[in-house]
This record gives structure tokens, sequence and C-alpha cells, in this order.
């Protein structure tokens, strides 16, 4: 579509239709003129808009024109008139006076006293600005009070309230001054009211205020007091609200104290008055009274006393006009309508008394409003010391004692009474956040390491995080963890400092957490946790005193130099008691809130736990275990640091023994009670703990001993059976012969018994069993033998009540026999002296070896009583070392018959006394036994030898310790020619 022509002509373009008729068409042309119609009327409505806009700034601007023009006329005849009147004056002749000389100049006198009192008045002004601009209140008062009596004589106060006043006639210029003089009473009063709220300002300053303030209002010296104390009531107010946090705090409440003892001193100094009128001696230093004296000063008119301080008296020599000012001006002084009487001791006393209750109140409410934004202990010691400092400087400490004993008849102490209770329990809500966040961000990792662990139990391969799925792995095994190799297993000055030279502070190595089973994850925990208790404690020690000055300090703080220090200043660390006991509880709730979270998880795990939640279990067993020991600075926190190190030093050895020679044991303090009830309740836990762990450990591998004790098929029976060994006997006929005879023996548990004990070793291993609890472990093995013996009888109840499918014979009664004894025997209680074994046996025991040796001849079971018996003791020996934990050191046949005429010789090898870390690892004594040896014993040996059987014979090499002679052997052998650390040496010294 071609576009329009028309639309690109302008409107102004337009000059001669004509054009327009040869260039376009008859449309075109209407729409040419319907755009100029529209633009018509569009201008229309611009203007009609302007002219309605714009009318009423003409009509102003005509109005204002008739004004300007009326006011030029009015002008014009003033001055035309004034012309007129000057132009008279001129033409009149001056005629002699007819006045006398006398008349004409007192005239004149009474012309030059009102002219100088009007000069005075036009100059009043500036000096009462100037005046307060110096701060000189008081002479700005005076200055007042002089103007108003200059209106009194000019009667100008009466043009005020509509009266003539032939003055204000004359002098029309004195109609804005008197205007303005009657704003300068309010403006003093309310500058001077402004300083008595300052802190910084002389004594002097505020009892010219005051007496000002009388001065304005005619009041008395008790409401001068009053408007004192509102005032500094007012700026403590204002020193509150202040919007200043951080460093400001302090800033804030050492101006607060300061503007207390100031109040207190300018109180004394401005309204005290002595009770005989007099200063005491040696106080000259203290002015008292100032309000007295500066108004009797001010307002006295004794004549010749020369006390009165005039007005105008240091003018009166500048000026020429002022000789002119009539005596009533130049003596002037203002006076009140009332006596100022003294305030009474005890008004005044009450007076401060209600005034320090409410500031006590005020400050109560703003200074705790003030020390919430104060987030650490630091910054509180920190106001603390700077009020101490404070209260300590000579020019309040000297004479603050004697000016609260006059002012109050008592002893005002500022910290004790006003900000002691305020900090303290800021401390306490800033140790009891603390240790609740503690205690939240301690729970969260334990939930976190407990998931860890579950998810690690269920999918080994599934470790997002290579550390801490080795954490988590050690945490499932720990036996792996214990015979891992880490860079941190030796410390690095473990060669020349000796484990007795290490202080508890100090880290410990790898191998000293191995030898406790302290997992990775442990000790993350309980690092973790320390470190936050040990920032804790570093911020607490902020608040109280240094150990090495400590004494010292607070022992000058509380018996001071003199008697006014130890009066204004104070005792720094009064509240030490309550600020450690705030610590104490905060972290023995922060343990409890942790130990309720432990609890909760062991109550959710305790029924049936699985294999993943077992881990977990012996986890928070192993940490409730070793908190106490791995996190010192719990210890520090509940005890205090220096009581903490006091009882660490108390308890070495050596010194336990000597103090227990000399004397009894000493006093349990609250805070050791404390400490050992919360160690308690860690073991406490921890035995709950492991309880779980091994029931339900035991549960598992009795269910498969159960199954197979109560096995019915043959098939089932024959494939428990293990070695049994020929024997031949030698008996007396009737005859009187010997005859031989052979019996076979059993020599080994069954099967399911040996797997039983073998899993059972290699579970408590694998948990660490050298660090586990002793009353654990053996809570667990009296749990296992119970539950064996339980299914034992059940196998007699079985065998009484019903028909087996497999019969009971005489060999399977005997190979049960063997059984039940071994187990007894393995798992049994130690025999303590003086004490039958059968005090401890379980009476089921008893009931079924009857019942097995029912199955048994009679004649056969004398004959087999011995034997047997020897081939259990053998038994027991030759696997003592691979049960290891479950038989434990003190159940170790160590007792040897030195004849030689023994039946046996074993070499069973003696274990290390202590359970550190190898407690249960053999050590060999064949070189120490070599030396001993006597020919005879040497000589019987192979004879003994000859007497044993085949089949003990061959298991020499199988006997304990002989694998570790071999290594010794080697290890002796290359000792010259390549020496290495780790030999069986160095492994036996270690584990002594």
């Amino acid at each position: 579509m071609a576009e329009d022509p028309t639309l690109s002509l302008r409107v102004s373009e337009i000059k001669d239709p004509t054009v327009l008729f040869e260039r376009y068409g008859t449309a075109e042309i209407r729409r040419v003129e319907r755009r100029v119609r529209g633009e018509i009327e569009q201008k229309k409505e611009e203007l009609r808009q302007m002219v309605g806009e714009r009318y009423r700034d003409l009509i102003d601007a005509a109005d204002t024109i008739g004004e300007m023009r009326q006011c030029s006329e009015s002008v014009v005849r003033s001055i035309q008139d004034m012309q007129r009147y000057c132009l008279r004056l001129k033409q009149s002749p001056a005629g002699p006076s007819r006045r006398g000389p006398e008349v004409s100049g007192q005239w004149q006198e009474k012309f030059y006293t009102m002219a100088s009192q009007i000069k005075l008045l036009l100059e009043i002004p500036e000096r009462i600005w100037s005046a307060m601009e110096a701060s000189q209140y008081l002479q700005a008062t005076q200055l007042y009070l002089l103007c108003c009596h200059l209106h009194g004589l000019l009667q100008l106060d009466a043009a005020t309230g509509g009266h003539y006043s032939p003055v204000l006639t004359r002098f029309p210029i004195l109609v804005r001054q008197v205007a303005t003089t009657g704003h300068f009473r309010s403006t003093i009063l309310l500058d001077s009211r402004s300083l008595l709220r300052g802190r910084a300002v002389s004594d002097q300053a505020i009892a010219e205020a005051l007496v000002s303030t009388m001065l304005l209002e005619d009041s008395s010296p008790r409401q001068a007091l009053a408007d004192f104390l509102l005032a500094r009531k007012a700026s403590i107010h204002q020193l509150l609200n202040q919007p200043q946090h951080g460093a400001g705090i302090k800033a804030q409440v050492c101006s607060l104290v300061e503007l207390l003892v100031t109040t207190l001193f300018q109180a004394y100094a401005v309204f005290y008055l002595p009770p005989e009128g007099g200063a005491r001696p040696g106080e000259a230093t203290l002015s008292c009274g100032m309000l007295f004296s500066i108004l009797e000063n001010v307002t006295s008119t004794t004549p010749g006393a020369a006390k009165g301080r005039k007005v105008l008296q240091e003018d009166t020599s500048t000026s020429s006009w002022f000789k002119y000012l009539p005596p009533s001006i130049t003596a002037f002084q203002p006076a009140l309508r009332t006596l100022a009487q003294p305030i009474q001791r005890e008004q005044l006393r009450d007076s401060l008394q209600q005034w320090i209750t409410t500031c006590k109140e005020d400050i109560s409410r703003g200074v705790g409003g003030l020390l919430v934004y104060v987030k650490s202990l630091k910054g509180l010691a920190a106001i603390r010391d700077a009020v101490w400092d404070l209260l300590s400087t000579d020019s309040i400490s000297q004479h603050w004692s004697s000016v609260c004993q006059r002012l109050l008849e008592q002893r005002l102490a500022v910290w004790d009474d006003f900000l002691q209770q305020l900090f303290l329990q800021r401390l306490q809500a800033i140790t009891r956040e603390e240790t609740e966040a503690i205690s939240a961000s301690s729970v969260q990792l334990l939930t976190s390491a407990l998931r860890d662990l579950e998810r690690q139990s269920l999918h080994p391969s599934t470790a997002t995080n290579p550390i801490s799925g080795r954490g988590a792995q050690y945490e499932v095994d720990v036996a792996s963890f214990l015979w891992s190799e880490s860079p941190g297993d030796l410390l690095s000055d473990a060669s020349w400092v000796s484990v007795s030279q290490r202080g508890q502070q100090q880290q410990k190595s790898g191998l000293a957490m191995k030898t406790q089973a302290l997992t990775p994850c442990v000790q993350n925990f309980c690092s973790s946790l320390d470190a936050k208790l040990k920032a804790r404690l570093e911020d607490l020690q902020h608040y109280l005193p240094s150990q090495d000055v400590g004494s010292d300090s607070v022992s000058q703080t509380a018996s001071g130099p003199t008697e006014g220090l130890f009066d204004s200043s104070f005792n720094r660390y009064t509240d030490s008691p309550a600020v450690e006991e705030a610590l104490r509880e905060g972290c023995l709730a922060c343990v409890h809130h942790i130990l309720s979270a432990i609890r909760c998880e062991l109550a959710s795990a305790s029924p049936n736990p699985s294999q993943a939640r077992l881990s977990s279990v012996l986890f928070m067993a192993r940490l409730c275990q070793s908190m106490g020991e791995l996190c010192p600075n719990l210890k520090h926190c509940i005890l205090g640091k220096q009581m903490g190190c006091e009882a660490t030093s108390r308890g070495t050895p050596r010194q336990g023994k000597k103090l227990g020679k000399s004397r009894t044991a000493p006093e349990v303090s609250p805070a050791e009670a404390k400490w050992t009830g919360l160690k308690e309740e860690l073991l406490n836990c921890s035995m709950e703990a492991y309880r779980i762990w091994s029931s339900a450990l035991s549960k598992v591998l009795l269910d498969k001993f159960g199954k197979c004790l109560h096995a019915e098929s043959a098939g089932a029976i024959l494939r428990t059976a293990t070695n049994w060994e020929d024997l031949e006997i030698q008996e007396e006929a009737e005859s009187g012969t010997s005859v031989t005879s052979k019996i076979r023996l059993p020599v080994q548990p069954s099967w399911f018994v040996q797997s039983l004990l073998f899993q059972l070793c290699v579970e408590v291993n694998r948990v660490g069993g050298h660090a586990l609890p002793r009353p654990t472990l053996q809570e667990l093995l009296q749990t296992c033998l119970g539950q064996a013996l339980q299914y034992y009888h059940n196998l007699a109840q079985q065998a009484h009540d019903t028909e087996s499918v497999f019969p009971m014979t005489q060999n399977r009664a005997l190979q049960l026999l063997f059984d039940l004894r071994y187990l007894n025997t393995t798992l049994g209680r130690k025999m303590e002296e003086g004490k039958s074994s059968r005090s401890h046996q379980d009476p089921r025991f008893q009931e079924v070896c009857d019942w097995l040796e029912s199955y048994i001849d009679p004649f056969d079971l004398d004959v087999f009583t011995l034997p047997l018996s020897t081939n259990l003791s053998r038994l027991t020996q030759r696997t003592s070392v691979l049960l290891g934990l479950l038989t434990g050191s003190e159940k170790q046949f160590g007792q040897r018959s030195s004849s030689v005429n023994s039946q046996e010789a074993y070499n069973v090898l003696p274990l290390a006394s202590s359970q550190i870390r190898f407690g249960l690892l053999p050590l060999s004594m064949s070189n120490v036994r070599k030396p001993k040896s006597s020919p005879q014993s040497s000589s019987g040996i192979p004879q003994q030898l000859q007497v044993q059987s085949p089949a003990a014979i061959s298991d020499d090499s199988f006997r304990p310790g002989s694998l570790f002679r071999q290594l010794a052997d080697q290890d002796e052998d290359a000792a010259a020619a390549a020496p290495s650390l780790f030999k069986l040496s160095w492994l036996s010294s270690m584990a002594k």
C-alpha cells in the first residue's frame, strides 16, 4: 500500500491553497482540511487552559501594583509634610528662655539619666548573650533581673498591659527590646538545667546554675536540690538510651559510674553544711556549702561588708555615661522573696537515698539491656576492670568514705550495690548460652557420626569421603585400627622424653590411643568437645584472677594501702566462686544433655540391635568411657583450673603413698563430688552400652551353639566329632599280674564348642577387647556360660521327657561331658583364695554333669576320670593363648612342678601381667630357664617324653609359644646384620 503524501505535509508549509489543488486530489485535500481543523481546535484548548491558569497571577499582580502606588503616594506626602514642618521651624524666631538655669539643669540631668538607662537597657541583651555563650548563667541572670528593674523604672511594663507609656511614645525602638527581653528567662532556665546534666562540670558552675534557677523562679534550696537530682536522673536516662554497642558499652558504663560518684561529690560540695558551720580539720581540700556562699554573695545588702557582688560593679569606670545612672541601678542586687534556709542533714540524706533507690532501678534495667550486647566474658571483664580503675583513682578514693558517711551516714559500694549482680547474671547467661550451643553442636556431631557408622555398616563400599569412611570402618572393626600403622603412632620426641615426664595436657601418641582402643571417631568427637570447652575456659580466665598473681591481687585489693582505697574500690574477684559455679553447672548440663541423647540412642537400639546398630552402640560405649580422659578441659571446667591442676599433681602415686602414711584422706569438695558423680554417670552409660553389645553378641553365638547341641541326626552329630586319643593303661588283675589295656578319650572339644569360643574371641578382639572393662568381659563370659548351661539343661530335660531319635551313647556322653567341663573351665569365674570352686558354680552344671555321667559305665568312669582331667588341663593350657582375653592372665596355669617325675612337661608360656596393648602376648621364658635347669631335670625330660603318646609328641610344633621362640631365634640372628626397632625384646618391654 502506497504511503499517503499528505502525511508528510506540515500545516505551517501551507501558504497558497491553489498549490494544494494543483498537487493533490479531492480526497487528499479533505484529509489536509481535517488535519488543519484538528490543530486549530487543539491550539484553542491550549490557549483556554493557559488563560485560566494565569488569570489569578494577573489579578495578584494588579493588586500589588495598586498597593505600591498607594504606598509611594503616602511616602511622598510624608516627605512633603516633613519639608513644610522644617521650613516652619526655620522661619519661627528663637525667643529668650523663660526658664531659669536651675530648671534647665534639672531637666538636662533627668534627660541624661533616662538616656543612660535607655542606653544600658539596649546593651543588656548583648551582654546577656555573651554571658550565656560563656556559660556564665549567674551573670546572665543578674543582667536579666537588672533589665526587669529598668523596665519598672522606665514604666515599660505598663505598655505591655495596654496602658500609656510616654517613654515608648518618644522612643519606639524600645518596643522590640521589651519583646526580646521576655524570652531571656526561659532561655536561661533551660540552659541552666541543661548544665546540671553534665558530668564534667565544675562544682562552681553547678552552684551558680542552681543559684540562677533559684533567683529566676524564687525557689528554695530544697527545690534546688530536687532540680539537681532530677537533672542527674535525666542524665542517667540519656546515658542508658544512647544507641551504642560493642566498645561503646564500656564507655557508657564508666560514664554512668562517674556520673553517680560525681553527683554525690557535688551534692556534698554544693548543699552540705557542717554541723557547726566550719570545716573539719584536715579536710580543707573538700569544699562544701557553695550554694549558700554564692547566694549570700549575690544577694547580700549589708553596707560596708564588701560581700555583695553588684551587677555593674566592674563596669562603673569603663564608660562616661555610667555616672548618670541612678544608685538604684549601680547598686542593684537581686533578692529572694523568701529566706534561703539551709537544708537539714536528715532531709539531705533522705533525698539522696530516695534518688539512689530510684537510680538503682533505672540502672538495673538500662545496664542489663546494654550488657545483652556483650557476648563474651572477656568483654565483661574489660568493663569491670575499667570501672575498678575509675573508682581506684586518687580523686575519688581519698574522700569517698567521708563523703558517703556525712551525706548518707553509711558506706555506698557502687559496684556491689549497682553492677555486680547485673554482671553476674549476664555472665551466667553467656555461660549458659555457650554451653547450650556446645551441647547442641556435640549432639549434632554425635548424630552425624552414628548415621555415618550405620551407613558404613550397611554399605561398606559407598563412603564418599575416604577419611571419614576409613574412620567409620575402624569403628566397625577396631582390630584393623589397632594393627594399622600411621605416622602419628610415635611422637617426634618419643626417643628422649619418657612417659613419666609427659604432662597431662600434652598430646598423646597414636600408640597410646590404640592401647585404649580409642578410635579416630572417638578422638575427633572428644577433641572437638575439648576445644570448645577450652575456649570457654580461656574466656572465663579473663574474669578470674591469674594463677601466678591471683592471690596477690586479691589480697592487695582486699587490704588496700589506705582506708579510702578499701572503701571506694572493690574486690574484682569476690564472685569468682559464683563464676566457676556457673561454668561448672553449664558443663554438667552440657554433658548430661549429651548423655541423654546417648541414652535415647541406646534405648532405641536395646531390644534387638542389628549389626549396624551394634557399631554405634560400641562407639557410644567407648565415647562415654574415654570422655573424662580425652577431655581434660572438662575436668578443669568442673573442678576449676587451679583445683584441677592440684588434683592432678596430688594424684601421683608417690605423693599419694606419702600422704597416705602421714594423714587420713582429705575432705572431698563439692566440685570434686560433682566430678566424681559425672564420671560415674559416664561409666554407667558406657557399661549400659557394653551390656547391650554383650547380650546381643551372646544371643547370636549361643543360638548357633544351641542348634548344634540339640541336633538329633547321626550325621549332624558326627560332623561335630573331633579327635580322640588312644591311651594304654596298666591295671592289676586279680591274679596280681599287670594287664595292659587301651582306652579312647576325647582330647578336643566338639567343633561347635570350638567355634563358639573362637567366634567369641574374634568378636571380643574385633572391638578392642584389651580395653573392655573387666566387669563387661566377665559379664559376657558369664552370660555365655549361663546360656550354654541352659542349652545343656534343656537337652537333659528333652532326653527325660521324650525319646530322642539318636540315643545318648557313652562316647557321646563323654564328649559332651568334656565339652561342658572345658566351657566351665574357660568361661567360669576365677577362684578366690579361701573359697571353693563350687561356691561360684551354677547348680545346673552339676545337674548336667550327673546326667551325662549316668550314661557312662561306673567302672569306666573311675578309669576315665583322671586321664580325662589331664586332657582337659592340657587342652586348657594349649588354648589359653589362642583364646586370649576369654581366659585372662589370671587364669593361666603358670605354676609348674619342679619335680622331674611329673607326668607332663608342657612348655606353657606365661603372659604379661599388664594389659596395656599387648596384654595377652606370650613372652618366651626359655632363655631364662636354661641356666636354672639342673642336670637331673635335663636328664629327666627325655624319659618323660618317652612316656608320652605319639599324638602328644607330634603336637610339639603346635604348642603355645613355639612360634614366638622361632621368631626370637631369628631376631637374635638378624640383630647384628640389620638392627630393627621392632624386636620381641622391644615388644616385651613395651608390654611391661
